[in-house]
Order: C-alpha cells, then structure tokens, then sequence
C-alpha cells in the first residue's frame, strides 16, 4: 500500500516533471493542532521546481498544486507549505545562499 508521500511524489512529479521535487512530512510537528490525526500524514512540506511554472503568478503556481492534489485532501491531508519556482529562480535561490 503506497504511502500519502509515496502518491504525492508520484502524481506531482507526473503533473509538473519537475527538476527538483522535494515533500518531507511534517506531521509530527502538528500533533494537537488542528487538521492533525493521531496516524500522521497530514501535514508536508513541499519544494517543487518545474519549468511548467514560468509565466505563472505565486496563485497561479499554487492553484494549480492544490486542485492536482484535491483527492489527497479530501481523504486527510490538512496542510502543504509550498516552495513553488522554476527552474531560474531556484537557481537565483541558491546564489543567495
């Protein structure tokens, strides 16, 4: 049985092909809050760079994430921290240190 991180991996790196996609699981850190369950999976963080994602606003770029993932949050994922670039400005990301 596939894991919430296995298929988000899978259907964000189908969707987007990103050239970097890193998700951690942030559950843990969320246990009492609101949206948390006690058997975790609810809560990620998201870093996705795609070239998909030029000429699109920050909206745009997150719209775009939530509605490909609208299954996954209808059966419990509660909350994603997203870091969404392209490809430019992640390279313009890691310059800066």
């Amino acid at each position: 049985m596939q894991t919430r991180l296995d298929r988000l991996r899978a259907v964000l790196e189908r969707r987007f092909q990103p050239t970097l996609l890193e998700i951690e699981d942030q559950s843990a850190r969320h246990a009492g809050h609101a949206g948390a369950r006690g058997e975790g999976e609810t809560h990620y963080a998201v870093l996705l760079v795609s070239p998909l994602f030029q000429g699109q606003s920050r909206v745009a770029r997150s719209r775009s994430v939530h509605e490909i993932l609208d299954a996954e949050f209808k059966s419990g994922l509660h909350a994603l921290a997203l870091t969404l670039r392209t490809p430019d400005e992640q390279e313009a990301s890691a310059r800066k240190g």
